[in-house]
């Protein structure tokens, strides 16, 4: 494999990419997402009209992580608030519905929109996070999420978020993909490292004796 990590990414490979309307839109404006804009004197809030626990997760996780590739407000604001506040409370109904959230991540990271890659990897953080084994779940997957991540790795764009979830400082894009790398391997038991290993050959392991 040593030639295909030598070679330059091909030209337009940074570009971004058209983003068409996700699942998350259509069903936002039929009217059939349990999700309501509050609107108070400082930000907008979301409102749900149903206990989150109660949702079906495998119908509803898919749609809200469709959103998160969206530019236009309310729709990327309600999908990404909308995402998180699922994970956050989501515990053991998270890890069946992994296998059906990689088209909408992959699709998100797709994009190739440093915005929309930034909301993403802050997405599989918490995703990663939200529950026991689900970072395990993810490295089959590994193979369809991380070249983005190897194409992103040594940008230097400053993602300052309006939305921003960690409080932190300011990552820029690059340091917020290896942040979610470590996560990764930290949390995706024995096979993960040669796995992004793989997929990512400069990555060094962040875990202490791989």
């Amino acid at each position: 494999h040593g030639i295909e990590v030598g070679s330059p990414p091909k030209a337009g490979a940074y570009q971004r990419r058209p983003i068409g309307p996700s699942e998350f839109r259509r069903f936002y404006d039929r009217g059939d997402l349990p999700i309501q804009i509050l609107h108070s004197g400082t930000a907008n809030r979301i409102s749900w009209k149903v206990d989150i626990e109660k949702l079906d997760y495998h119908h509803y996780l898919p749609i809200f992580m469709d959103g998160i590739r969206e530019k236009e407000d309310p729709y990327r604001f309600l999908s990404v608030e909308g995402t998180h506040n699922i994970l956050d409370r989501g515990g053991s109904k998270i890890l069946p519905v992994v296998p059906q959230l990689i088209i909408p991540i992959k699709t998100a990271l797709n994009t190739r929109d440093s915005e929309v890659i930034a909301t993403t990897l802050k997405v599989l953080q918490k995703l990663v996070l939200s529950g026991e084994m689900v970072g395990e779940a993810l490295v089959p997957y590994y193979r369809q999420i991380l070249p983005t991540f190897n194409l992103f790795r040594n940008s230097s764009k400053n993602i300052g978020d309006s939305i921003d979830y960690s409080q932190r400082k300011r990552l820029n894009l690059g340091e917020l993909i290896d942040e979610t790398l470590e996560i990764f391997e930290a949390h995706g038991g024995q096979d993960a490292f040669i796995n992004i290993k793989y997929m990512i050959p400069t990555y060094e392991s962040c875990v202490l004796g791989s």
